[in-house]
C-alpha cells in the first residue's frame, strides 16, 4: 500500500542538528523550573495553612494567604494531566483518510506462444498470459485529516488527496466511515480541505502559530503507518520559520517555507494530522519529515492556512 508522505531533502544538516540540541536543553530547563515552582507552591501553601490558624494575623491578610493556598491553574497540574486532556478533546475530531482505485483484475490464460503454426501448435507448449478482464476497487494509500468545522469541512495534506482519480473515503474515530469529496486543494503550500455529509462533528480549533517558542510542549496525532488510527506523540518545537525542499514518493519536490520543525514523532501515514498545543489547539498541519535525521518533522503553521480557510470555505 502506497502511503502518501513528504521527507525532506537537501543540506542544513547542522542547522537542523543544533536546533534539536537548542530544543531538548529548552525542554529540559522548562521541566525543571516546572518542577520548582511547584514544590513552592506547595511549600507556600503549607505556610498559609500554618497562618491561618494564628490570631496574630489580620482578616485580610487570612483571606489572601487562602487564596495562595487555594491556586490551582497550570503549575499545579501535571504535565501529564495535560497531555492527556488534549488528546481526549483533540482525537474525535482527527480522521484517518482512505484511498482507493479501481485497478485491474487480471486473469492467467495459458497459450501456445505460436498460435497456429502448424508445425507448433500440436507440442502442446503452453506460457502464461496475464489479460484483464475487469476491475476491483482497492486500498492504495492512508492519511490523516482533521474536521474543522461541525458540518463536515476536513483539513489535510494536498499530497495526500492529489490523485483526481482516486475515491477518498474518511473513517472516523467512532468508526464510521463517510465519504469524502475533495473541495479545494492548495498546491503552493500543500493544503486541502475534504467534506462529508452530516453535522454536529467534533472539531479541532485553530489556534496561533505566531506565538509558537522554542521548547514547547506540541502533539502529534495521526494514522501512524497507514494502519494504527488516532497514534499520539509528544515532542517540542525544535525550530520555527524553516524553509525546505519536500520530496513526495513519486519524486516530485516543492519548497515550503515558514514551516514549524518539531521532534514530535511522525510517520507515514501521520501527513495531514494536526500538530496540537497543550490547550488542544492545532498549530499546525504535519507534512514531512527528514528521512536522514532522527526526531526531525515539519508542519504548515496554522496562520498560514487559517487565511486560506477563510477565503475558501462558503
Amino acid at each position: 500500500m502506497n502511503i502518501p508522505f513528504r521527507i525532506l531533502i537537501g543540506a542544513a544538516s547542522l542547522i537542523v542538528i543544533g536546533s534539536i540540541a537548542f530544543g531538548a536543553y529548552q525542554y529540559a530547563e522548562n521541566q525543571r523550573v516546572v518542577s520548582r515552582l511547584m514544590s513552592l507552591e506547595s511549600q507556600m501553601a503549607a505556610i498559609a495553612a500554618a497562618l491561618q490558624t494564628s490570631s496574630t494575623v489580620s482578616e485580610e491578610s487570612k483571606q489572601q494567604l487562602q487564596e495562595i493556598a487555594n491556586r490551582g491553574g497550570v503549575i499545579a497540574r501535571s504535565q501529564e494531566d495535560l497531555l492527556t486532556s488534549t488528546v481526549e478533546k483533540a482525537s474525535p475530531a482527527v480522521v484517518s483518510i482512505v484511498i482507493s482505485r479501481d485497478v485491474a483484475l487480471l486473469e492467467v490464460k495459458y497459450v501456445n506462444p505460436f498460435g497456429d503454426d502448424p508445425y507448433f501448435r500440436d507440442i502442446g507448449y503452453r506460457v502464461p498470459v496475464f489479460r484483464q478482464v475487469g476491475t476491483r476497487p482497492q486500498q492504495v494509500g492512508a492519511g490523516t485529516g482533521f474536521l474543522i468545522r461541525s458540518d463536515g469541512y476536513i483539513l489535510t495534506n494536498r499530497h495526500v488527496v492529489d490523485d483526481e482519480r482516486a475515491e477518498y473515503t474518511a473513517l472516523l474515530s467512532n468508526g464510521d466511515q463517510k465519504t469524502a469529496q475533495v473541495v479545494y486543494r492548495d498546491d503552493a503550500h500543500d493544503i486541502a480541505v475534504l467534506k462529508i455529509d452530516g453535522n454536529g462533528y467534533s472539531t479541532i480549533p485553530l489556534g496561533s502559530s505566531s506565538g509558537l517558542k522554542l521548547g514547547q510542549t506540541v502533539v502529534a496525532i495521526g494514522n501512524a503507518l497507514g494502519e494504527y488510527s488516532n497514534s499520539v506523540s509528544v515532542g517540542i518545537i525544535s525550530g520555527l520559520n524553516r524553509t525546505i525542499e519536500a520530496q513526495d514518493e513519486r519524486g516530485r519536490v516543492e519548497v515550503l517555507e515558514n514551516v514549524v520543525q518539531t521532534d514530535a514523532a511522525i510517520n507515514r501515514g501521520n501527513s495531514g494530522g494536526p500538530l496540537l498545543d497543550l490547550s488542544g489547539n492545532a498549530v499546525g498541519v504535519n507534512v514531512a519529515v527528514d528521512r536522514g535525521g532522527s526526531n526531525i518533522a515539519f508542519a504548515i503553521p496554522i496562520d498560514t492556512i487559517k487565511s486560506i480557510i477563510d477565503r475558501v470555505l462558503p
